[in-house]
């Protein structure tokens, strides 16, 4: 089992910035491909950003390019999300996730999430 704890949520005024945290535990693996994902409230849950085992490989939903950064430390187990100039409507539960890394022509497309963490609440006020 892995087990993935989020951090760094809050309340943050619109064209503020917060920063998540991921740490994982357990049977983690260093090889594991991890991204974050939101929802909010009546809505389906959405991948926000992914990152491949080595860090080299990032992708982003198209609402997420340009303001935020997703990056991992291997040797510390845990992923980061930057997120700047935070927007009312990206209010949501920002879930962490770890797995199997996706991969089409050797480009990297995301994960399929089998670990998921407890989620941090985000909330963007205007």
């Amino acid at each position: 089992q892995v087990q993935l704890v989020e951090s760094g949520g809050g309340l943050v005024q619109a064209g503020g910035s917060l920063r998540l945290s991921c740490a994982a535990s357990g049977r983690a693996r260093s090889t594991y491909a991890m991204g974050w994902f939101r929802q909010a409230p009546g809505k389906e849950r959405e991948i926000v950003a992914a990152i491949s085992w080595t860090g080299l490989n990032t992708v982003y939903a198209d609402s997420a390019k340009g303001r935020f950064t997703i990056s991992r430390d291997t040797a510390k187990n845990t992923a980061y999300l930057q997120m700047n100039s935070l927007k009312p409507e990206d209010t949501a539960v920002y879930y962490c996730a770890a797995g199997k890394g996706q991969k089409r022509n050797n480009v990297f497309l995301g994960l399929d999430a089998d670990y998921w963490g407890q989620g941090t609440q985000v909330t963007v006020s205007s």
